[in-house]
């Protein structure tokens, strides 16, 4: 793969709001993300936050690795300038544009248990969280 070609996946892999809003979900944590606190930050389905996933892996913006049956992903750190940037851009995005995926990875990473996930989805944890959340977004 050639250069131009692989700043232009980059490009197309930031091009989709979901995948933007997960690179967003990366910077702000600072943190290794298992799949499903990305899926409950984002409010959106398991098959799609993978497949998003797997686009930012491919594009060389994220890393995965499997801790027993979690799978982690995190944000590759920039290598080049290139990334660095793309990366500072994105965490310039103002926070008020995120505020639900915000608040709702707040509330999601505050359920880990030594600094690691260990609720799924779906769970009810989440369910009377997401109850209390639902309330103040309607206000």
């Amino acid at each position: 793969m050639t250069e131009i070609e692989r700043i232009v996946d980059v490009f197309k892999a930031l091009s989709d709001k979901t995948r933007l809003r997960i690179i967003w979900l990366f910077i702000k944590s600072k943190k290794w993300l298992c799949v499903c606190e990305i899926v409950d930050s984002l409010a959106e389905n398991q098959y799609n936050v993978s497949r998003h996933l797997k686009i930012l892996k491919n594009s060389g913006l994220v890393e995965c690795k499997e801790i027993g049956r979690w799978a982690y992903y995190y944000l590759k750190k920039p290598e080049e300038k290139f990334h660095n940037i793309i990366q500072k851009a994105i965490s310039e995005i103002p926070k008020e544009v995120f505020f639900k995926d915000d608040l709702r990875l707040e509330k999601r990473l505050s359920m880990r248990k030594n600094g690691w996930c260990v609720i799924g989805m779906n769970s009810k944890e989440w369910e009377k969280i997401m109850k209390k959340l639902k309330s103040k977004f309607n206000k």
